[in-house]
């Protein structure tokens, strides 16, 4: 077994998987980083993560197009995420409260939506899958060429995302308004930044990127819808921006690492067949205890997380 663990193409393997298997973790951490850096914890990620994969999977298998089914997915999860964003935002209901709503009521949709479109079966439908595009000159790279230029569309968006938000919070004015609404929502107001637009924009960008994780699922990972396909993706995203402390390169450092964590506990299953699949497959979710244990600790996050906000009297 140990040969086999420090083989170079066991390495190699493993490291590809670890990039696959951390993108939909990435995705649904940085729709949960924007909400929160608008002040907006919204713990109902799995829900939208499986009404994203739903969707992701029926645009895929009515049109043949994965490109399609993303899209689906991008705009359910916008539209069911808006449940949140009127019940916290306008209503001021309890964030935490609503997001474990949206935990219970996704999966239960997505199971209707299923059983109406297909029925019960004995077996599961399939759709068509995104295809890896090699990246020119940088794909024929040794190594990193097969380990980071050699996969779907989603992954290179996610590439995107991550440099487009390191540099939209650091860089620019309108990243700078945006952490302001999350820190210090009523001095922001007092700058004449519209608070409650930009909560509503986290929650777009919230539902969007969720939404697009979860049709990943079922787009590039899976062809095919199940019960549980999240299989509480949403809460290690939740986990990987604490314990990257809300910002973009310390929460892809970490979807990475819990990438890492789920594609080794796979690759133990088949090699280790004598263990029981069950404590290895424990490994990602040990390993977000962990981190909420010995990093989450110190970690407030931004000053107005949770808290609803009432505008200023005129």
């Amino acid at each position: 077994m140990t040969n086999i663990l420090f083989s170079p193409e066991f390495i190699t393997e493993l490291l590809v998987a670890t990039i696959r298997m951390a993108i939909p973790l990435l995705l649904v951490a940085f729709g949960e980083m924007y909400s929160e850096k608008a002040g907006l914890v919204n713990i109902g990620l799995d829900g939208i993560m499986t009404v994203g994969a739903l969707f992701g999977f029926l645009g895929t298998f009515y049109s043949g197009n994965p490109l399609i089914g993303a899209l689906f997915g991008i705009v359910a999860g916008i539209i069911f995420n808006m449940i949140f964003a009127i019940m916290t935002i306008s209503l001021r209901s309890n964030q935490i409260v609503t997001g474990m709503a949206l935990n219970i009521l996704g999966p239960a949709v997505a199971t209707f939506i299923y059983r109406q479109a297909f029925g019960i079966q004995s077996s599961l439908e399939k759709v068509p899958l995104f295809q890896n595009m090699k990246i020119p000159l940088l794909g024929e790279l040794p190594f990193v060429g097969e380990l980071l230029f050699n996969h779907n569309i989603l992954v290179y968006f996610s590439y995107l995302l991550v440099v487009f938000s390191v540099i939209y919070f650091n860089k620019t004015k309108s990243g700078l308004n945006y952490i302001a609404v999350g820190e210090f929502p009523h001095a922001a107001e007092t700058l004449g930044i519209n608070v409650m637009q930009k909560k509503y924009i986290a929650c777009i960008i919230c539902g969007a990127l969720s939404g697009l994780a979860g049709a990943y699922l079922t787009t590039s990972y899976i062809s095919s819808y199940s019960d549980g396909i999240v299989a509480g993706r949403g809460f290690i995203g939740l986990a990987a921006v604490i314990f990257g402390r809300w910002k973009p390169v310390g929460v892809l450092l970490a979807t990475v690492l819990f990438g890492f964590a789920d594609a080794l506990q796979l690759r133990l299953q088949l090699i280790n067949s004598d263990l029981p699949y069950q404590i290895l497959a424990m490994l990602p979710y040990l390993m977000t205890l962990f981190a909420l244990i010995f990093f989450g600790r110190k970690n407030a996050g931004p000053k107005s997380n949770g808290k609803p906000y009432y505008k200023e009297a005129k």
